[in-house]
């Protein structure tokens, strides 16, 4: 389960850990600070959970008004789709409201592959590049390839997984 902190703006205030918007709303509506008022505005720190969902919790820029979504992103997405978000939104800049939209309406083209040669690789594999006769195999040079898919592709890791990507 993912475990957040708020931490609270108001410094004679002491913040609390949380997993659940509920749980936040009673712990943030019973937080007073040392003058006895209550405490209104907290910074969200991701502090425990799945490696993704840390990375997630960067992508989303998680704050006071968004978390509740987020959470709800955590429980119910699966890793493709946080995948696809951490890319098009943390890597991409693409807008995100999480009321209308999904992460497969996202266009980012995904591949998980050690490096650009392997990409490259796997598209010649794939026919990308039409038939090629076997006695030209031999001569495809997947490095000058690979330097060409490097204007188009960019390369980050994600939980461990290093992935090749292209924003639409």
């Amino acid at each position: 389960m993912t475990k957040l902190y708020a931490n609270p703006y108001d410094m004679s205030a002491i913040g609390f850990y949380f997993e659940t918007a509920e749980d936040y709303s009673a712990k943030a509506n019973a937080l007073r600070n040392a003058h006895g008022d209550p405490v209104e505005e907290f910074e969200i720190d991701f502090i425990d959970g799945e490696q993704i969902d840390a990375e997630l919790a960067k992508a989303w820029g998680i704050n006071q008004c968004n978390f509740p979504a987020f959470l709800v992103a955590c429980e119910n997405w699966n890793e493709g789709e946080k995948t696809k978000f951490i890319i098009a939104v943390g890597e991409c800049s693409y807008s995100f409201d999480p009321d209308k939209d999904q992460p497969d309406d996202l266009d980012v083209d995904i591949y998980e592959c050690d490096s650009m040669k392997e990409l490259a690789e796997q598209f010649v594999d794939e026919g990308l590049f039409g038939e090629i006769p076997s006695a030209l195999e031999n001569y495809i040079d997947f490095e000058a390839i690979a330097r060409d898919l490097s204007f188009d592709y960019s390369e980050t890791q994600i939980d461990g997984s290093n992935l090749i990507y292209r924003c639409g």
